[in-house]
């Protein structure tokens, strides 16, 4: 019986106890905001300019279109989800114009400059309406996150269907005009100790906004 017994101690201590592996935490959405686009303009085909504006300002900031002469508007158009990383310290500009402040801290950009050459539409009005209202969209969405948001023009001119208008944000870009473009634009800058990731969402025709920080 005690051989046996001690028989036993051993064929316990060669089994290895395997520990449970820690499951990672989703990320915690520090803010979110929601912007239907058919409802940008009272009049259908004004409004319908003003998504498709939206929109392609977005397939630049994805990268999926380039070139303003090859842009595929089915693809545009497409449902997505896309997202970027800011560490600490760098600064999401809504162009590549920015203010001396933000010099040499902007990690991402739109790429875009919302003229007829990177294939912008008109609405009979102005080339690239409704860039203002997803620039608006990033302004409230950064500015509720607690992250150093700056929109130095307002767009307290115009409406905005779906933003408060304390959050409009006036978006401009005209080459050469670096110090103007630079004051007509967006800047979020990542001011906490964590990686931020803003996640950009569009189907079913609203396009939703947040902010994630990893727990």
């Amino acid at each position: 019986m005690f051989s046996s017994f001690l028989i036993g101690i051993g064929l316990l201590s060669a089994v290895n106890v395997i520990s449970p592996t820690p499951q990672a935490q989703p990320p915690v959405v520090v803010a979110e905001h929601v912007m239907p686009l058919d409802d940008r303009y009272p009049v259908k085909s004004v409004s319908d300019v003003f998504k498709d504006n939206i929109l392609l300002t977005l397939a630049y900031l994805r990268g999926t279109v380039k070139d303003g002469s090859k842009i595929d508007w089915t693809d545009v158009e497409k449902p997505f989800t896309y997202s970027f990383t800011l560490q600490p310290g760098q600064v999401f500009a809504f162009h590549q114009d920015v203010l001396p402040q933000y010099a040499g801290e902007v990690a991402v950009t739109t790429h875009a400059h919302f003229n007829s050459t990177d294939g912008f539409k008109s609405d009979g009005y102005l080339v690239g309406d409704g860039v203002c209202h997803l620039a608006s969209l990033f302004n409230w969405v950064g500015k509720e996150s607690g992250l150093e948001t700056v929109a130095p023009t307002n767009h307290d001119f115009a409406v905005i269907p779906d933003v408060p208008k304390k959050f409009g944000a006036a978006i401009y870009f005209d080459p050469g005009s670096t110090a103007g473009n630079a004051q007509q634009n967006v800047y979020i800058k990542n001011t906490r100790s964590e990686p931020v990731t803003f996640v950009i969402t569009y189907k079913n025709d609203v396009l939703t906004l947040d902010i994630t920080q990893a727990q």
